[in-house]
């Protein structure tokens, strides 16, 4: 249902909870009636439970709230019960059937809808779905002849059902549970990349400190060599003292007298 339905849903129940809330017994009769017979109206809750309503039950117009409740959670199967419909509560409560089936299934094989909606042929079927249910907006669909199947990927939604309340609260509790957990993994899986992230810059840091030693360690080897291969073949200025020393002229020496 878009939000423009939405809309109008929501002023038409507040109109009719306050015309309701200041009638008593047979005058809220009507407005039963105009409420089930609606085009508009899907939602039911917050006129049944209307303090003056409920004090229907037990008196001679007790049917009407029976009417409320079928309305409000039941299905055209569970209209045996009631001993006469409209042909506008009739439309009203088939629509509602079929939200009811597709709360649970997104693909509604035509046998199950014909059962359901007590209807003859496939084409009364197909002009009910697209006539009364996509162009009013309470469903999106396709219809597939090939297949004979309703595929119903939106669905507006109807009144709780007595019980389905504590139900949903369970389902989203363990919803809850479970996104929890799932937070808990992911946050220790991040804790775990952090801490590998600090073991590897460490041992990066690790290796580039080694590298450095190994450089410094290359470079005083070699100033030792250096040092070794000057002592071991002496400096240049004792070959020139050798070359001065052999070129310098010999002092002849004198016969000794005797």
């Amino acid at each position: 249902m878009d939000m423009e339905l939405e809309q109008k849903q929501a002023e038409i129940i507040d109109e009719l909870v306050r015309r309701a809330s200041t009638c008593k017994g047979e005058a809220l009769l009507p407005i039963i009636i105009e409420a089930t017979s609606h085009p508009s109206l899907f939602a039911f809750s917050e006129i049944l439970a209307l303090p003056n309503v409920a004090q229907l039950e037990g008196s001679t117009h007790s049917v009407y709230v029976d009417v409320l409740r079928l309305f409000a959670h039941g299905t055209w199967g569970n209209a045996s019960r009631i001993p006469q419909l409209s042909p506008d509560q009739i439309l009203k409560l088939k629509q509602l059937t079929v939200l009811t089936l597709a709360e649970s299934n997104k693909v509604l094989p035509y046998d199950t809808l014909m059962a359901e909606l007590d209807v003859t042929n496939v084409r009364e079927l197909e002009d009910f779905l697209i006539n009364d249910c996509m162009y009013a907006g309470i469903v999106r669909g396709k219809l597939d002849q090939l297949k004979r199947c309703f595929e119903v990927p939106f669905a507006a939604g109807r009144d709780l059902r007595p019980g389905q309340l504590g139900n949903m609260l369970h389902t989203l509790s363990n919803w809850l549970n479970t996104s929890e957990n799932l937070l808990g993994s992911i946050q220790d899986k991040i804790k775990w990349a952090d801490n590998m992230s600090e073991i590897d810059k460490k041992h990066r840091k690790e290796a580039e400190e080694g590298v450095e030693e190994v450089k410094k360690s290359l470079s005083m080897k070699g100033d030792i060599d250096s040092r070794g291969h000057k002592e071991m073949f002496g400096e240049p200025s004792g070959v020139m003292d050798y070359e001065e020393d052999r070129i310098r002229p010999k002092r002849r020496r004198h016969p000794v007298t005797r």
